[in-house]
């Protein structure tokens, strides 16, 4: 899906990464000025040796010159997700809500569900190989760090895993704004995975195929339709209070 190693950055992903999960940390990288005694504390506690970080070499570390606050951490990407099959080996469908990536090409969109799907207690975030934005730095800030405390599950046959959830007795609705249905309207009484699709063309033939349901998101008749990231957080709060 990317690169075995990435690159991450910004004081709160890189705390986040220090907190939960400092094993997948190779490598840190600090500017002479990054004073955060917090973040210094974490490392020295997780062993990790610093490096200078050269202001000339950030800009290949830092996708599209995002503000890297002075550190930037070199982390093992294979550490970080898990594919479908070693989820379900794990994998308790009681009280469960999961949230299916389906072509969503925005890294900040990909970032902030992730942050969203944990907020809201979700047990994993899963997303398919292709057409699809791989986790890179740029997810791992919009997420804000969450990206370190949920799962993130690599799908290889979007079809077979959600018919094999399906078999599981979880309920798939794939959020459309065409459907006639409403997330509000949804008790959600039992396992839940929302389908989210790509944000031009939606949900893709193979997720809507395979969907329980379809349904929307109640909006004003003003406005044609919402950004995915924030359907999800709609989506994501129905079902919380339902809980």
């Amino acid at each position: 899906m990317a690169a075995k190693k990435i690159y991450i950055y910004g004081k709160h992903a890189v705390r986040e990464a220090l907190l939960q999960v400092p094993q997948i940390i190779s490598a840190v990288y600090l500017a002479p000025t990054m004073k955060d005694e917090e973040i210094r504390d974490l490392i020295r506690q997780a062993g990790l040796n610093t490096q200078k970080l050269d202001p000339a070499k950030a800009t290949s570390m830092v996708e599209g010159n995002a503000p890297h606050q002075g550190i930037v951490a070199l982390v093992s990407l294979g550490a970080l997700t898990v594919s479908f099959e070693k989820f379900l080996d794990t994998y308790k469908t009681e009280g469960s809500c999961l949230v299916f990536l389906d072509g969503i090409q925005d890294p900040h969109n990909v970032g902030s569900i992730v942050r969203t799907a944990a907020a809201f207690g979700a047990s994993a975030v899963l997303m398919v190989q292709q057409k699809q934005s791989p986790i890179t730095g740029a997810v791992i800030k919009a997420s804000a760090g969450a990206a370190f405390s949920i799962p993130l599950v690599t799908v290889t046959n979007i079809q077979q895993a959600l018919a094999e959830l399906k078999r599981r007795g979880v309920a798939i609705y794939g959020l459309a704004g065409e459907a006639t249905e409403s997330v509000a309207d949804e008790d959600f009484s039992g396992p839940t995975l929302f389908v989210l699709g790509n944000e031009a063309d939606g949900l893709s033939g193979s997720a809507r195929a395979l969907c329980t349901k379809l349904l929307r998101i109640p909006i004003s008749e003003q406005v044609e339709s919402l950004n995915v990231a924030s359907a999800a957080t709609a989506a994501l709060y129905a079902w919380r209070t339902r809980r």
